[in-house]
């Protein structure tokens, strides 16, 4: 695999020594991350850093699931790729490290509230080979700010349903794109909350057992460039991050888990190769 691009023009530094595919960065994530440590791998996950509603507390929605959602994510792609997969960290939209890295995860995008400033940037990000995966957000409550959001990004670019014949579900793993995969909280019923079980019964959407209910339709959605590669990937109504985070969690189904590793693959070998 070669060694990831930077979007500032050179290549990123490929083939230096993770001391360990357990090693977990230590440093918290906060509003200005500072000066990120120096680039050690071919590829690094790089969480959103952006304005948000207030409600969530603590360091904001798009920390929702951090750190272990990167952290098991990363180790998985050690197991599972010849990526070399070094330290998470989270950057903000701002920062000027941004173009370091050419994959980007934002999670609670229905919650997100961009100025200008970030839309410019994170516009620009895009159009130079940039990758985003926006992640974990449910409804028509939580669709119509990130629609709003992406009319204000690319006035001329729709948003389209990905077909069953789009690369990025082929380019490593074939995916079954019409499974859902949902968060903890929908475990026990949407809506319900998780409550430390399985409710039983009915016909539940994904790998024919009743994991959950009720649940909105799950889409996979697209926004792509002039040569029709797709810049962001959107997984509305799903939650591919919870299933990162409850990855050792005996009570989140394995399959469930295992198809967000293969989605989440695909997405960084299609970003690395496009």
């Amino acid at each position: 695999m070669r060694a990831l691009r930077s979007l500032r023009g050179g290549a990123l530094v490929g083939g230096a020594v993770v001391a360990a595919i357990g090693v977990l960065a230590t440093a918290s994530a906060q509003r200005d991350p500072g000066p990120p440590e120096a680039l050690t791998a071919e590829f690094h996950f790089a969480r959103m850093i952006y304005t948000d509603y207030q409600g969530r507390g603590g360091l904001g929605w798009w920390a929702q699931d951090w750190p272990d959602a990167e952290e098991h994510f990363t180790q998985g792609i050690g197991r599972l790729t010849r990526v070399e997969a070094g330290l998470p960290v989270a950057v903000d939209l701002l920062d000027e490290n941004l173009f370091d890295y050419p994959w980007l995860y934002a999670t609670q995008v229905g919650y997100w509230v961009l100025s200008d400033e970030e839309l410019a940037r994170l516009r620009e990000y895009l159009l130079r080979g940039g990758f985003l995966m926006a992640d974990d957000f449910f409804d028509e409550s939580e669709w119509v700010p990130f629609q709003e959001t992406m009319l204000r990004l690319f006035p001329d670019r729709p948003i389209r349903e990905m077909s069953d014949a789009d690369e990025i579900l082929h380019v490593l793993y074939d995916i079954d794109k019409f499974t859902q995969i949902p968060g903890l909280r929908h475990l026990g019923g949407y809506g319900g909350g998780y409550s430390g079980g399985f409710r039983g019964g009915g016909s539940g959407r994904g790998f024919g057992g009743n994991y959950v209910q009720g649940l909105p339709e799950p889409h996979w959605r697209g926004i792509y460039d002039d040569d029709d590669r797709l810049m962001i990937a959107i997984n509305y109504n799903q939650d591919v991050g919870d299933a990162w985070e409850h990855a050792d969690d005996s009570f989140y189904p394995q399959p469930m888990t295992a198809l967000a590793y293969r989605f989440g693959v695909n997405y960084i070998v299609y970003a690395m190769t496009h």
